[in-house]
């Protein structure tokens, strides 16, 4: 083989080497196989890209729900803060009260498992009470951010089929013609606290949902994204474990309770014995708000598109959120220059995410270093108990440094598509390598590529 070294280095030729070989092996044996079913990765690359960099299998305790963690959590500590808003907070033993008198009280009006509940509010402790509310009742919730256009909660309302709808008095008006049953969180509370503080029984297992999300419908309509509490329980294992938060910990939930990274924003603390610290509606925009908030209230955890990370460091000041300990980016690609102007201003932890809201929240990450990228911030590794396939158009496995789509499996999986089988079996394929995970893959659309490291991009 004669390369130019200004171009290739010696490994990859090597591996085309390798690629070749394999491929006229494939043709000797099976002279009949069309060309695109022939494989070309060496037995060692299938190994290392199907089995070695998809060792991620973790033995979690699957066998409760998010809210009876949080149970446990209210246990260990029912006089720390669990969440603040503005001049407001509750403590753990506070806000369990109130989310098992909710849960009761939506018990009565018929929530069990599987029961989808609207829930349209504003960032505020009664949205913390109404997603908890709702999970120990045995029911799963469905976001709808009042900010969103009417014609898009209109489809949501119609889509979701919710019985119930919580709400706070002053967004009645501006909501669509719907048929749920209306709560609203702030005018009713009166009658929903006469029922039992208790932690309610509700007969619901880690399989059934905890929460449908929708996605931004870019592509068309939305599409409601079913996830369980097995899902949501696995992330949650896998950040606690790799990010540990503790009683000294504080996050700030920011992102709108429409997209899916909301979620671990609000389960993360609340289930270490952490405080959530809830931005002021529309806070998520003000860059100037944030900055003062995370300096007064001495914020160790935020998450950051991108977009709105290089708005803080354009905004200045950043140097005096110092008690922020991790920064996580993700939902847009993370330019190297944002990840030089953070890391020059303040001394943190910059972790890039990578995920859909099919495979919840994220299914890849990345904890960033300036040294070992100087092009690009590549988007890591799987999380536990998650694969990734790089595989081309017939679902082969590409060799590395070569793009193809990215494909995932594992526990993070969604059930499918709210009312919608024919996507569903479309995008959620059976997994041709199942021998090594879940049944499933999740076709997302994105190319990527394997660094010579096992690291994507």
């Amino acid at each position: 083989w004669e390369y130019n070294t200004d171009l290739f280095d010696a490994s990859t030729i090597e591996r085309m080497s390798g690629h070749f070989v394999t491929m006229l092996e494939g043709i000797l044996a099976n002279p009949q196989e069309r060309i695109s079913q022939l494989p070309i990765l060496t037995a060692s690359e299938q190994q290392q890209l199907l089995v070695e960099w998809n060792d991620t299998q973790v033995d979690y305790a699957f066998d409760k729900c998010i809210h009876q963690l949080f149970e446990q959590q209210v246990e260990r500590t029912p006089n720390a803060v669990a969440v603040v808003f503005e001049n407001q907070q509750l403590t753990y033993h506070e806000l369990n009260c109130r989310a098992n008198q909710l849960a009761h009280y939506l018990q009565s009006l018929g929530v069990s498992a599987d029961v989808l509940v609207g829930i349209c509010v504003e960032r505020s402790l009664e949205m913390v009470v109404g997603l908890l509310g709702t999970l120990k009742a045995g029911g799963a919730y469905v976001p709808l951010d009042p900010e969103y256009p009417q014609d898009r909660l209109s489809f949501m309302l119609r889509d979701a089929q919710v019985s119930v709808l919580l709400t706070q008095q002053h967004l009645v008006e501006s909501l669509p013609q719907h048929r749920a049953r209306v709560v609203h969180l702030d005018k009713d509370w009166l009658l929903i606290s006469e029922f039992s503080q208790e932690n309610p029984i509700a007969d619901v297992q880690p399989s059934n949902i905890a929460y449908v999300i929708y996605t931004s419908g870019s592509t068309g309509q939305p599409k409601g994204v079913i996830l369980s509490h097995s899902n949501l329980c696995n992330h949650t294992f896998w950040m606690q474990a790799t990010f540990p938060l503790t009683k000294k910990d504080k996050v700030l939930q920011k992102t709108p309770f429409g997209f899916d990274a909301s979620v671990w924003e609000f389960y993360a603390p609340l289930l270490a014995g952490g405080q959530l610290l809830i931005a002021e509606p529309g806070g998520h925009t003000d860059s100037a708000y944030l900055l003062r908030l995370i300096a007064q209230q001495q914020v160790t955890t935020i998450q950051l598109v991108p977009s709105l990370l290089q708005m803080l460091l354009e905004q200045g000041g950043i140097e005096t959120c110092h008690s922020l300990k991790h920064v996580f980016c993700g939902g847009e690609v993370l330019p190297v220059t944002l990840l030089e102007g953070l890391l020059s201003k303040l001394d943190v932890n910059l972790h890039n995410l990578y995920g859909p809201t099919e495979t919840c929240i994220d299914a890849t990450f990345w904890n960033c270093q300036r040294e070992i990228y100087p092009q690009l911030v590549p988007i890591g590794r799987p999380i536990s108990n998650t694969q990734i396939y790089i595989l081309d158009q017939n679902l082969q496995p590409v060799p590395v440094g070569v793009p193809g789509e990215l494909h995932i499996g594992g526990a993070g999986l969604a059930r499918g598509y709210l009312n919608r089988p024919e996507l569903t079996q479309e995008k959620f394929i059976p997994n041709p390598f199942a021998g090594k995970g879940s049944e499933r893959l999740y076709k997302t659309g994105d190319l990527a590529r394997y660094l010579t490291d096992g690291n994507i991009e």
